[in-house]
């Protein structure tokens, strides 16, 4: 019998050391109804049913400088009307985008609550579909397979063109880069003034400078607070994933902008917002599920 008490309690011991962390992927709105054109199997065993977590889905939404209207690009397989197949109504896998033209300005917005309690660094994923300026009006879905292109891009000379460089000359356009701000707010289980994320720059040492005196962290060559500067500029391949990886926020602790953290919960909000500058030489294609949060979480059960 105590032979039996022993193994009960083992077992009890056990399951609790067990029931601590798992993956969480969370996106606008509740993560369970994710669009899985986005997602592979391997990550859609990650998405749950926030509800069930009393996490709220009020707050979570998309925004955008331009209407929500255009396809989603990165279905090579879509289909529209009109001679070229370039025209409404569009059919396609995927959700409906919004755009930022090359030599135009433009914003996209991410508003999204942690589906768990955080135990580890948050990954903020993007993937946006880009192409070369103007290049769906001709070619349509069939633009991303002979005119994808990346951010920051040298546009050459003639339709669907890329400018190759000599040495010494950079092969980006930095200026024409996103910026990204990435901030978090209290949710309906926590209570702290919204503060600035500070992210790790990849790859790098990871071994964060603070300041001798106030300890807060210092932007240097391993990590920079996400606020818009141009130390945030970001690089965007067409349909492929780009990660910032986001230091967890610790309560007390002071970011480079003199901000104090706070240890965050789930339905805690975070908010990211993409700045397009007008040196922008290329075609911006996003949607609400360009954006995702990827980490570890304590299990709510």
């Amino acid at each position: 019998m105590k032979w039996l008490i022993g193994c009960l309690v083992a077992l009890i011991m056990v399951s609790s050391a067990l029931a601590g962390e798992d993956p969480y992927i969370a996106v606008v709105a509740n993560d369970i109804n994710a669009n899985t054109f986005y997602l592979s199997p391997k990550y859609v065993q990650f998405l749950y049913d926030q509800t069930i977590f009393a996490v709220p889905t009020t707050g979570e939404q998309f925004r955008a400088q331009t209407p929500v209207i255009q396809p989603e690009i990165c279905d090579t397989l879509g289909i529209g009307s009109g001679p070229l197949g370039n025209q409404p109504p569009f059919t396609f896998l995927g959700n409906p985008n919004a755009r930022a033209t090359a030599g135009n300005a433009g914003w996209f917005e991410w508003y999204i609550r942690l589906p768990k309690k955080p135990v580890g660094e948050i990954n903020i994923v993007i993937q946006c579909g880009i192409i070369k300026p103007n290049t769906f009006a001709d070619l349509a879905f069939a633009a991303v397979q002979y005119c994808a292109a990346e951010t920051g891009e040298r546009i050459g000379d003639g339709f669907c063109s890329h400018q190759f460089v000599d040495p010494g000359i950079d092969p980006i356009v930095p200026a024409a880069l996103p910026k990204i701000i990435a901030t978090a707010s209290p949710g309906p289980y926590n209570s702290f003034t919204p503060f600035n994320l500070t992210a790790y720059k990849n790859p790098g040492t990871y071994q964060l400078a603070f300041n001798a005196e106030t300890k807060a962290i210092a932007n240097d060559a391993v990590s920079q607070v996400l606020n818009g500067d141009n130390n945030t500029r970001i690089l965007l391949k067409s349909c492929m994933d780009k990660t910032v990886v986001v230091k967890i926020p610790v309560t007390g602790q002071i970011n480079a902008l003199g901000q104090t953290e706070n240890d965050l919960m789930e339905g805690d909000l975070i908010f990211v917002r993409m700045n397009i500058p007008r040196q922008n030489t290329v075609d911006i294609y996003c949607h609400a599920q360009s954006l995702r949060l990827m980490g570890l979480g304590e299990s709510p059960f």
